[in-house]
């Protein structure tokens, strides 16, 4: 099997197996998006030791498998560990004992499931990274776990004896259109890109789903199939998702429920008041949670600071799931056929795809010829006032040398065509935002679009640049 897609972190990866230093990796994501497949695969030659920790067993069980797997890859006939300063002495004396030509890896997966209370985990690996490890050469030491929050918690940001020990972190992230359509043809599987936005907007570019998909199958019927049949992937996928990796996951499906509703997104109050949650150490927790893995974004509005952030979903399947998986009886036939043909479907489309480009800005700036120019991307709202009527950006590009880009991302399965009236509200978005926040710099409205808009008389009086979905697959 091989790597597909991953380019940076491969080249991570690389740098690291040259390195003349001993390296300390923190490997974090959501589950299901292929962390533990990019290291056992891309590093498999290099893998001296590989141990992974299990969900909701007790320490005594979490040794008994590490002295299994030891015994298996490394040495035979060694002292049983009764603790985890024993497991990391037979670690460091397994590679004391090897040669020092190459760099060799230890790969533990799943760190905050061995991280048990009163376990020892965390202060025998501190120990033995401080004593043996970082003196290591030959040593890539790599970390992993779906829980993001516990490995920035405790080895990115750790205090005390790991405090700024991790060398190197690599945040795996879902694939990107270009890659989930790479993934789609290295399985044979032959859609056209509007098929893979279709698809990306029910599951995002999350493997472990995509390669749920099975050939000869049309978008509808791939939806489906792991949707709305009985035993589909993603009938049942969505509770144990977040339990697996929250310990008080009620309150991240609260906040995730909240922000479905408001797919546009809150700010930190309106999430209190929705969500009940007690404002304090633990809501800000919840929070940092969902956005370490993935769940959610925080976006600063134009001309605000950070405290006047706003939250957004950007979890494609949460979204989906709750807005079409749980409201429709499994194992109907032919739901989604008749949920696509709904207006709610066309609503809720037009929010993905404007998440598509939200996750895609690298991509953006690149088929705007801006790639080299620092820019800041942003959200707007103005909630209006007796003179003016309320509107919003959801993508603003604000750009170094002078140009400030609105964004219009419009889904639709044919070329788009602007009207008169269609126009007329862009120009006044436009004049509005420039009222409003009193810019000095140049304000264009750009589209983004499934196909190429018809570039009517309308279209050239108003629009200053467009993005056509092809681009978001670059």
């Amino acid at each position: 099997m091989i790597v597909l897609g991953r380019q940076k972190e491969k080249e991570i990866l690389d740098g690291l197996l040259t390195s003349p230093k001993a390296e300390f990796v923190a490997v974090y994501g959501r589950r299901r998006v292929g962390k533990t497949f990019l290291i056992r695969q891309y590093l498999k030659t290099n893998m001296c030791f590989d141990f992974t920790g299990s969900d909701e067993e007790d320490n005594s069980i979490q040794l008994a498998n590490f002295f299994r797997e030891f015994s298996k890859q490394c040495l035979d006939n060694q002292p049983y560990p009764q603790n985890w300063s024993d497991a990391f002495s037979l670690i460091s004396d397994y590679l004391y004992s090897l040669e020092k030509t190459h760099k060799v890896v230890i790969f533990m997966d799943e760190l905050p499931w061995l991280d048990k209370p009163k376990s020892g985990f965390l202060a025998a690996l501190q120990y033995f990274w401080n004593q043996h490890g970082s003196q290591m050469s030959h040593l890539l030491l790599i970390t992993c776990g779906s829980a993001a929050s516990w490995i920035i918690k405790n080895l990115m940001d750790a205090k005390g004896g790991l405090y700024n020990r991790v060398t190197q972190s690599i945040e795996l992230k879902p694939f990107t259109l270009a890659e989930t359509e790479e993934f789609l043809k290295y399985k044979n599987l032959r859609f056209t890109r509007y098929q893979i936005l279709q698809l990306y907007m029910v599951m995002g570019g999350i493997p472990f789903y995509l390669d749920a998909i099975k050939p000869s199958k049309s978008v509808n019927q791939v939806i489906n199939e792991l949707c709305f049949e009985q035993n589909g992937l993603l009938a049942r996928e969505f509770k144990p998702l977040y339990h697996s990796l929250f310990k008080d996951a009620e309150k991240h499906l609260a906040v995730v429920e909240a922000l479905t509703k408001r797919p546009y997104g809150m700010s930190r109050q309106q999430i209190l008041e929705a969500t009940k949650i007690p404002n304090g150490g633990s809501f800000l927790r919840t929070i940092e949670n969902l956005i370490d893995c993935g769940f959610i974004k925080q976006m600063t509005s134009f001309g605000k600071k950070n405290q006047d952030s706003i939250f957004r979903i950007v979890d494609f399947y949460s979204i989906f799931y709750i807005k079409f998986i749980r409201e429709n009886s499994i194992g109907r036939v032919n739901v989604w056929q008749s949920i696509a043909d709904s207006a709610s479907y066309q609503s809720w489309s037009g929010y993905a795809f404007e998440n598509i480009c939200l996750l895609h800005i690298e991509q953006i700036h690149k088929a705007l010829g801006i790639s080299g120019l620092y820019s800041q991307a942003s959200s707007w709202k103005f909630i209006g006032d007796k003179e003016m009527s309320g509107t919003q950006a959801d993508l603003v590009v604000d750009r170094k040398d002078g140009i400030i880009h609105l964004f219009e991302c419009k889904f639709t399965n044919k070329e788009f065509v602007l009207t008169k009236d269609y126009t007329a509200k862009l120009r006044k978005r436009r004049a509005i935002f420039e009222y409003v926040t009193k810019t000095k710099k140049q304000v264009v409205t750009s589209l983004i679009s499934t196909f190429s808009a018809i570039r009517n008389e309308y279209f050239l009086e108003e629009i200053h640049s467009q993005v056509e979905s092809e681009n978001l697959f670059t």
